[in-house]
């Protein structure tokens, strides 16, 4: 299950980096090029998506009771502080991102993308740090 963790870790990590390379300009790009929107949105999609997929995976490992919903999975990792408490209550925000980019795709508004979840990418990559530190 080790490996598992850390194959989802590296293919976060791998989303994050297309993210990175293609987010400048973004509010032009995105409201002009449909293309380089369906990217970005699909790319922070599998990363919310993922980063969910990833708190399921530690707590099976961890022998945890099981989520509900998508976002009591990052809160059970606060719970039993596998990634510190007061972060899982902000971060696991991202599964009502995930569920809004799944299913109210057209009302994503390029303000919100660019100006909001774009910046927030640091607290993905600060998820992942607590993740490894916490199975290691």
């Amino acid at each position: 299950m080790r490996e598992r963790i850390l194959r989802k870790i590296a293919r976060i990590r791998e989303y994050l980096s297309v993210v990175e390379k293609i987010k400048d300009d973004c509010i032009t790009r995105f409201e002009s090029d449909p293309v380089y929107r369906g990217a970005l949105i699909y790319y922070l999609y599998l990363i919310a998506d993922s980063c969910i997929s990833l708190a399921e995976m530690v707590i099976k490992k961890q022998g945890l009771r099981a989520p509900q919903y998508y976002h009591e999975a990052i809160d059970i990792l606060g719970e039993n502080n596998l990634i510190d408490p007061e972060f899982a209550f902000e971060f696991a925000k991202i599964a009502g991102f995930r569920n809004f980019v799944a299913h109210d795709y057209e009302k994503i508004d390029k303000d919100f993308i660019c100006k909001v979840i774009l910046p927030k990418m640091t607290e993905v990559k600060e998820y992942l740090k607590q993740i490894e530190s916490g199975i290691n």
